[in-house]
């Protein structure tokens, strides 16, 4: 078995200086079918390391329901046959762009801080996760080379006793190979993030002697790393597209390895955020305290492996870089295209009400309304009904403190959409009325300190001043969709469907939120693009797949729809539309992905 340890300045292997070529590829991004070739890819780059986040709300979505943490273990195994070491980052935090930083909306006490009712979570997961990562240590013959503590902690807090703790159950646990952490490279952020005896590492995009001397100045000794070096940049709905130059990248990629340092392209290949895990930030500059910037379901992180897997030109020139530091491989072949798709043919609907009867979480009934983390919802929407006491003159109606968006119905009749930065109703309402608001979460803050905040309608709702009480309130859960399986209606008379629960019937002509059922025919399965012209927000299943949210603000505009997924012949599809549909009938198509990008180093 071999070892890998720190040494002074460099990292070693049985005693011999190694430099570490790695690239960020999330396994939980990327279709398990296809992890063979993105990590084939990684080496055709001429790396030597894959490093993954590890998500805690995706393997835990209710206290104690473990998921699939052996998922982790069947990735690693891939990166060994794929001949590459492995970098794991188990968290509990990890922000990546991902829904809540990756820990779960359940958590109890005070998260990242010695907080023992936190803790005493972090060491029940950890016992259930680290054992995938323990047996495939390096000293055991596996591919794992270092495990990092927390993620960027300097960014947030500065709880020295917490980052021990976790080290302490790291190695509790099972962890002999070392350990690190990972800051910008700032004074605040590495005196906050850093751990007495443990490697410290360096997040950056560019300017790679600045950041390794401002490192220096609190660790003189031990190899220099950069973490994260971001290659590309992530984007958020409404927002515009990011891109990095790719000959600017490659030469801070150049920098970064004339500094004598290893590396992790963060990201190698971005992949996507499936079934609405996709993160949120807020703006404000650095403080992070401005509006709501939710991510979009592509990952694709202008990275070097774009998001269907193929090189850009930004894989071409690092390529060229990396060359001179180690083998590349060649490219394994490429990922099989769809052969023919066309018009998906949608035939049933049902309304959003019909939906949350089927699938929906209980009841709750109280006098204020209730938040997401209460009623248990992740990932989803929440309806909440309340009534406008009467007789009374026309007032604002406001729902305080909302998050983070809600179309409003008033007597049944559709009154507007509600944002959290406008809360108030355009309209006045008079009483008698009865009033439904259809709430959705865009993602929980990942990163900055408003993380883990609630979601919902979190002050109240307001007619003018008065506040209105007994509300009742509902929630939609996005994994229950997920399954096909039978779900009983609540009432036996109703037409349901025999084998979802849910009553469905022919489509409606007004453009109505709900879920659109139909049937796209396939020859040739392979990776594909789903256009959705006319749709307004919402999220897609393909053949039970959550392919992520859709959202006409844009910059995404299509949907990646992985080959795995999809079948020789018919295949299933439903939309679930949130706000509101083609007026002119519901339409949707499925077709192959644009032409592959060339190499631009051997395409004159």
């Amino acid at each position: 078995m071999s070892e890998f340890t720190v040494g002074g300045t460099d990292f070693l292997l049985d005693g011999r200086p190694v430099r570490l070529l790695s690239g960020a590829l999330h396994y939980f991004r990327v279709h398990e079918a296809q992890w063979g070739h993105r990590l084939a890819m990684l080496r055709a780059m001429g790396l030597n390391c894959v490093e993954t986040y590890v998500p805690w709300n995706l393997h835990e979505p209710h206290p104690g329901d473990i998921r699939d943490v052996e998922a982790l273990g069947r990735f690693l195994d891939a990166a060994r046959e794929a001949g590459l070491w492995a970098i794991v980052r188990p968290g509990p935090y990890i922000c990546a762009e991902w829904e809540n930083g990756g820990l779960p909306h359940w958590l109890k006490g005070h998260a990242r801080t010695s907080d023992e009712v936190y803790l005493g979570q972090v060491e029940r997961w950890f016992g259930r996760l680290l054992p995938q990562v323990v047996e495939r240590q390096i000293d055991c013959g596996g591919p794992v080379i270092m495990v990092q503590a927390e993620n960027e902690y300097g960014s947030y807090g500065s709880d020295a006793a917490y980052l021990l703790r976790l080290t302490e159950l790291l190695r509790a646990q099972g962890i002999t190979v070392p350990l690190f952490t990972s800051d910008g490279p700032e004074d605040h952020m590495l005196t906050g993030g850093s751990i007495p005896g443990v490697l410290a590492t360096v997040n950056f995009g560019s300017d790679a002697r600045t950041a390794f001397e401002a490192l220096r100045r609190y660790r003189p000794d031990g190899p220099l790393m950069c973490m994260e070096f971001w290659c590309g940049w992530f984007e958020h709905w409404g927002g515009g597209p990011v891109v990095r130059d790719a000959g600017d990248a490659a030469a801070a990629l150049r920098e970064i390895l004339e500094c004598g340092a290893s590396v992790n392209l963060y990201m190698a290949h971005g992949g996507t955020n499936f079934a609405g895990w996709a993160g949120a930030n807020r703006g404000g500059g650095a403080l992070h305290d401005g509006p709501l910037e939710p991510d979009v379901t592509s990952y694709d992180y202008d990275a070097p492996i774009d998001e269907y897997g193929r090189p850009t030109e930004k894989f071409w020139r690092f390529r060229e870089v990396l060359s001179a530091y180690g083998p590349v491989a060649e490219l394994p072949h490429a990922p099989e295209v769809l052969g023919a798709g066309g018009d998906v043919d949608l035939t049933e609907w049902a309304s959003l009400s019909a939906v949350l009867e089927a699938r929906g979480g209980p009841v709750h009934e109280g006098p204020v309304p209730p938040t997401f983390e209460e009623l248990d919802v992740d990932r989803g929407l929440v309806r909440y009904e309340v009534t406008v006491p009467g007789p009374r003159q026309p007032y604002p109606l406001i729902a305080r403190g909302l998050r983070d968006l809600a179309v409003v119905y008033v007597d049944g009749e559709r009154a507007g959409v509600l944002t959290e930065d406008d809360v108030r109703l355009k309209e006045p309402v008079a009483g008698y009325a009865r009033v439904e608001l259809w709430v959705e979460s865009l993602g929980r803050v990942n990163y900055g300190p408003r993380g883990g905040e609630a979601k919902g309608i979190t002050g109240g709702l307001l007619h003018e001043r008065q506040f209105l009480h007994g509300v009742r309130a509902r929630g939609l859960r996005l994994d229950t969709l997920d399954s096909l399986d039978p779900v009983d209606s609540l009432d036996p008379l109703d037409p349901v469907d025999s084998l979802t629960g849910i009553g469905f019937g022919g489509l409606p002509e007004d453009g109505s939120t709900g879920l659109y059922r139909g049937e796209v025919s396939v020859r040739g399965a392979g990776d594909a693009v789903l256009e959705l012209p006319g749709w307004t927000r919402g999220f897609v299943w393909v053949n039970g797949f959550n392919l992520g949210r859709y959202w006409s603000a844009g910059p995404q505009r299509t949907l990646y729809v992985p080959g795995p997924v999809l079948r020789e012949g018919s295949n299933d599809v439903w939309v679930l539309e949130l706000e509101e549909a083609p007026a002119d009938g519901p339409a949707l198509r499925l077709r192959a992905p644009d032409p592959t990008h060339e190499n631009p180093l051997t395409t004159s």
